[in-house]
C-alpha cells in the first residue's frame, strides 16, 4: 500500500496488523482535546420535547448540567479540537441537513446548531425508512426468516442471513456440513468486498474525487455477477438458510473465483493510486472525524470504525463462526481514528478478504451443501415425483415450516459495518416468539455527533459517509 503524508509528523503509517485480542491504546490527540459541551439523547425527555413533533423538536435538547450523571452514562467525551466557547448563544443558528440519502445508504436527518461555519452540536433523526423487520418475524417461519433479514442491511445481505441462520441453528442443535460453512465463508467475505467498494466509490465521490464512483461502481458489479450466478438475484438473496445454503455452487464457480482474485485486487490497486497521494482527498481527510478508543467503547462502536481508532477487535477472531477459524488473515488496525485511517482499514480489509477466499478455493470439501436433517431439510426434488411422503413432507416444510425447540439464542458475525447479532426466543413453534437485531449501523449513527462535533460544515459529508452508515440497518 503506498504511503501518504501523516497528519502532524511526516509519514504517515499504513494501517497496523494486530492480533485481534489485543487492544490499541492510542489517542494522538489527547493533549490537544478538551471535554465539550455536546448534545445527547437521553432517555428521559422533558415535557416540552413530549410535546413537540414525533421527530423532535426544532431546537436542540437543553446541555447536561451534572458532570457525574453524563459519565455514568458514558457520555462524558473528548473533543476532537480545541476552540473557545465564547459566543453568545444568539449567534448560533439550527439548521436542517436533510432528510436526505447521500453519505448514508437511507434517509437521515440531522438537527445541526452552527456556529458561522463551525458545527457546535448535532442531533440525528432516524426512523424516515422503518419497516418493523423485528416485528415481521415473529408472524414469519423460520424458513421464511431469511427473505425477511437479508433486507436489513441491503449491502450486505449474506452477512444478515448468516447470522440469522446460526442463530437458529443454535436453537435446533444440527450440525452444518462442511462445504456448507465453507460456501457461506466464500459469500460472506466476497459480499464484504462488495460493501467496501461501494463505499470507496461514494466516500471518494462525496470528497471530490468523482471518477472513484465508477471505478468502484465497476469492481462491486463483478462481485454481483458472481452473486446473481450462484443465487440468481444481485441483492436480497436469501441464500444462506438455516440448515445451510440454498443451492449448490454452480458449475464453474471456481474458474469465476481465480477470475475475481485477479481482477478485484488489480481494482484495489487502482483505487489507492487514485487517492493514496490525491492532495485534496487527504486534506478532505486527514484528521476529520475524529473517535477515540473510550470513545468507541462508550457508544458500542465496532468494525472498521473501532478498528481505525485502534481496537484491533474482530468477531471472527475473538468470537469464530462457520470454520472460518481455519483460514489465515490478519486483522488491520489504525492509530488516528479519523476518515483517513478508516479508509486504510477498509482497503487492508479488502485484501485480506481475498486472501480467506483464496484459501476456500483451494480447500473447498466435498459434500452436502445443506444438513441431512429430513427436520429441517426438505427432500430432494426427484424424491417429490416419486414418494407421496416426500411430497407431504415438502408441503409441510413449506408451508408450516419446522419447529424449533424452545429457549433464546445469540449469534454475533462480523459484518463490513461491524458487530452484527441477532436475538431469537423460541417457544417451541414454528415461529420466533421474539427477535431483536444488534445493527452495527445504529452505533455508527449514534456516535455521530462524537465525530461532527465542533468540526467544520465542510467536513460534515465526509465524516458521515466514512461510518457507512445503512438506515435499512438503522430502522430495519
Amino acid at each position: 500500500m503506498s504511503d501518504t503524508p501523516d497528519l502532524v509528523t511526516g509519514d504517515r503509517e499504513t494501517p497496523i496488523i494486530e492480533p485481534p485480542v489485543s487492544v490499541t491504546e492510542v489517542d494522538e490527540g489527547a493533549s490537544r482535546r478538551e471535554v465539550h459541551d455536546m448534545w445527547v439523547a437521553g432517555t428521559e425527555e422533558p415535557e416540552w420535547v413530549r410535546t413537540a413533533t414525533d421527530e423532535g423538536a426544532q431546537e436542540m435538547l437543553p446541555e447536561g448540567d451534572d458532570p457525574a450523571a453524563a459519565i455514568q452514562r458514558g457520555i462524558a467525551v473528548d473533543d476532537d479540537f480545541v476552540d473557545s466557547d465564547d459566543t453568545d448563544a444568539d449567534q448560533r443558528q439550527i439548521i436542517n441537513m436533510g432528510p436526505q440519502h447521500p453519505s448514508t445508504h437511507g434517509v437521515l436527518r440531522l438537527h445541526l446548531e452552527l456556529e458561522g461555519e463551525t458545527i457546535r452540536r448535532v442531533k440525528p433523526i432516524i426512523g424516515y425508512l422503518h419497516t418493523g423487520m423485528e416485528k415481521t418475524a415473529e408472524t414469519l417461519s423460520y424458513m421464511q426468516g431469511a427473505t425477511n433479514v437479508t433486507r436489513m442491511d441491503y449491502l450486505s445481505p449474506f452477512h444478515n442471513e448468516l447470522a440469522y441462520s446460526l442463530a437458529v441453528e443454535q436453537l435446533l442443535r444440527v450440525e452444518i456440513p462442511a462445504r456448507a460453512q465453507a460456501i457461506r465463508i466464500l459469500m460472506t467475505e466476497l459480499n464484504r468486498v462488495a460493501s467496501h467498494l461501494l463505499w470507496v466509490a461514494t466516500q471518494g465521490m462525496d470528497v471530490g474525487a468523482v471518477s472513484m464512483m465508477l471505478f468502484g461502481w465497476q469492481d462491486r458489479e463483478l462481485c454481483l455477477e458472481f452473486f446473481e450466478k450462484v443465487t440468481g438475484l444481485r441483492m436480497n438473496h436469501n441464500y444462506i438458510r438455516p440448515g445451510g445454503v440454498a443451492a449448490d455452487l454452480p458449475d464453474g464457480w471456481e474458474d469465476d473465483v481465480e477470475s475475481l482474485l485477479v481482477k478485484l485486487p488489480a481494482g484495489i490497486d487502482r483505487h489507492e493510486a487514485i487517492l493514496n497521494k490525491n492532495p485534496i482527498f487527504l486534506d478532505r481527510t486527514r484528521g476529520v472525524g475524529v473517535i477515540t478508543p473510550e470513545e468507541c467503547r462508550q457508544y458500542g462502536v465496532s468494525g472498521p470504525i473501532a478498528r481505525g481508532s485502534g481496537i484491533a477487535h474482530d468477531l471472527r477472531k475473538a468470537f469464530p463462526y462457520s470454520g472460518i477459524e481455519q483460514y489465515e488473515f490478519d486483522v488491520p488496525v489504525g492509530k488516528h481514528g479519523d476518515v483517513l485511517d478508516r479508509y486504510f482499514v477498509r482497503m487492508e480489509e479488502m485484501r485480506q478478504s481475498l486472501r480467506i477466499v483464496h484459501q476456500v478455493l483451494n480447500t473447498m470439501p466435498a459434500g452436502d451443501y445443506r444438513t441431512e436433517d429430513r427436520k429441517v431439510t426438505p427432500p430432494p426434488r426427484k424424491r417429490i415425483d416419486e414418494s407421496m411422503e416426500a411430497l407431504i413432507h415438502h408441503f409441510k416444510l413449506f408451508t408450516e415450516g419446522f419447529r424449533v425447540p424452545a429457549g433464546e439464542a445469540y449469534q454475533g458475525v462480523e459484518s463490513p459495518r461491524g458487530h452484527l447479532g441477532v436475538y431469537i426466543v423460541s417457544q417451541g413453534g414454528a415461529r420466533p416468539w421474539r427477535l431483536h437485531v444488534r445493527a452495527p449501523s445504529f452505533a455508527a449513527v449514534q456516535a455521530m455527533p462524537v465525530m461532527m462535533t465542533d468540526s467544520l460544515v465542510a467536513d460534515l459529508v465526509a465524516t458521515l459517509a466514512s461510518a457507512d452508515p445503512v438506515l435499512g440497518d438503522v430502522d430495519r
